[in-house]
């Protein structure tokens, strides 16, 4: 079919609230397959109903306009139950990153003064430890209707109304709170607005051949920028998402085959495992139309085998969860190795500026270094009740990456290195300065920096440096597991090298480039996607 005849045929509404669209969706597909999780299977105007309890009960709990949601747990369809419930009662979904340590996790709900949450099974432990600290929670909701002292979520979904709320909603009013990890060791949440959505829904709509009724693999998680929209995208779509709850390749490749997934989203080190595991040879990849990836980088090796084995088109895309995710797209075309683009993360996407300041703000010229910066209505509302952090971040409509990069004379944009530092593993992203925190917090440790190295597996991997006290005997391992008590593991170093003095310029900021120039020789630190 041809593809302007597919975008014409399924065209979002333009400048609409995601609730609205929704309910355009639901009107004009009320009983096609809307989503899978294992055995259930929800058509979309079972799913308006679904959401429409939840939203119910959410303001039965108390809730306000702009109050937060609090989600813990892993991909489901009660994550995307709630989210539209949350959406429809004009509340605030909080996206609570499942692997962060309790700590973390504790100063998400209270930085977002959130006042439901919701929890899985698999981490009732977390939110035992620490309920207590919870200062504006006032209801928790077990997901799985396993825990002795919670409400379950179908007791509690079943008690509500399905009646439609009709609570006026703008373009301006948030829809959901995503947390980055924070520069200076604090996360700071996103605030992502309906209209964020309405533009990233006319960006993908102008670039990606999404249609009715096929078949959506979403695996990447819903508290990160990739896994929401992801999911959002396929439902507005009206395409069937098949969920699943964590990201398992041989999983993944089951599904493929068994389900007919016409297209998916990965990070590039999914894309790793999958075309690396052995059953990829014997996977039936016919269905798959295109693969959607970024995140962080990827091997121009990995990307032509994983053409070569999944023989699908390939789309990549660059962005960060202040800009409601991608910004620029690498069409299929471009993956021609003789393009020479593979380097690259593509072209702006409609509506998109891009320009490359240099460090006294001029706009450098093509092929030379400055950083990143962008404007467009994807652009974030704010760091949430961080307004010196959002001043930094967006100046004149402007929003700083924190990335350095370049363009070439055909408008290809570059990602070169980290303007802030900011490493980048298997599609998260970890600031120094919040593993050093960690670090530093042990008394034995009295000077610590953390850099991100080469890694084939997860594109960058956290390597430690560390100055120890006189007398402590504190091996790698020992530094390792105590970091793991203090910090989600994702974010650990993975190896530790033992150092007399950090090298430091004259005001005392720690030269990285140093640390990291023996480990990237020869190596280009290509960070995009």
């Amino acid at each position: 079919m041809d593809l302007l005849v597919r975008f014409k045929s399924m065209t979002i509404p333009a400048n609409k609230t995601l609730q609205e669209n929704f309910r355009w969706r639901v009107e004009t597909s009320p009983n096609n397959i809307a989503h899978k999780f294992l055995d259930r299977e929800t058509t979309f105007s079972e799913l308006d109903l679904l959401s429409n309890k939840v939203a119910n009960g959410i303001l039965e709990e108390g809730c306000k306009k702009d109050a937060r949601v609090a989600y813990l747990g892993k991909n489901s369809d009660y994550f995307f139950e709630v989210l539209l419930g949350t959406i429809k009662s004009a509340t605030v979904a909080v996206g609570v990153n499942w692997r962060l340590a309790p700590p973390e996790v504790s100063y998400v709900i209270n930085d977002s003064k959130s006042e439901i949450v919701f929890v899985s099974e698999d981490f009732y432990p977390v939110i035992e430890q620490i309920r207590d600290q919870l200062i504006t929670v006032k209801k928790i909701i077990a997901i799985d209707d396993k825990h002795g002292e919670y409400e379950g979520y179908l007791t509690w979904r079943e008690s509500k109304a399905d009646t439609e709320i009709n609570i006026e909603t703008s373009m301006e009013d948030d829809v959901i709170q995503l947390y980055t990890s924070g520069t200076t060791g604090h996360p700071k949440g996103v605030q992502i607005t309906n209209g964020n959505f309405a533009s990233a829904n006319d960006s993908v709509q102008d670039s990606v051949p999404f249609a009715e009724n096929e078949t959506n693999l979403v695996c990447m998680p819903g508290y990160h920028i990739a896994g929401t929209n992801w999911g959002i995208w396929g439902l507005l779509h009206g395409c069937r998402n098949i969920i699943i709850a964590d990201v398992d390749p041989n999983l993944i490749l089951e599904l493929i085959e068994t389900e007919k997934i016409r297209h998916s989203l990965f990070v590039p080190a999914v894309i790793l495992f999958l075309i690396t595991n052995p059953k990829a040879q014997e996977t039936d990849f016919s269905s798959l139309e295109f693969v959607l990836y970024g995140a962080s980088p990827i091997a121009d090796d990995t990307i032509i085998k994983a053409k070569e084995i999944m023989n699908c088109d390939l789309y990549q895309v660059y962005g960060l969860t202040e800009t409601t995710g991608a910004i620029t797209i690498m069409l299929p075309e471009d993956h021609d190795p003789n393009r020479g683009k593979l380097r690259s993360c593509g072209k702006a996407l409609s509506g998109v500026e891009i320009k490359i300041l240099g460090d006294s703000g001029e706009e450098m010229p093509t092929g030379e270094i400055g950083e990143v910066v962008t404007k467009s209505a994807l652009n974030m509302k704010g760091y949430w009740n961080k307004p010196d952090a959002t001043k930094e971040a967006i100046q004149n409509q402007w929003f700083f990456s924190g990335d350095a990069g370049y363009f070439d004379d055909e408008g290809y944009l570059y990602i070169h290195d980290r303007v802030k530092d900011m490493i980048v593993s298997g599609g998260e992203n970890i600031y120094p300065a919040e593993v050093e925190n960690a670090l530093m917090s042990n008394p034995e440790i009295i000077d610590a920096a953390v850099i991100g190295i080469p890694d084939e597996k997860w594109g960058e991997s956290v390597k430690g440096f560390v100055v120890l006290k006189e007398g402590a005997e504190l091996s790698e391992v020992d530094i390792i597991s105590y970091v793991k008590s203090q910090i989600a593991g994702y974010k650990c170093p993975k190896s530790i090298n033992f150092i007399d003095m950090l090298p430091r310029n004259p005001s005392g900021k720690v030269l990285r480039r140093e640390l990291r120039a023996p480990f990237w020789e020869g190596v280009e630190r290509n960070v995009g996607g």
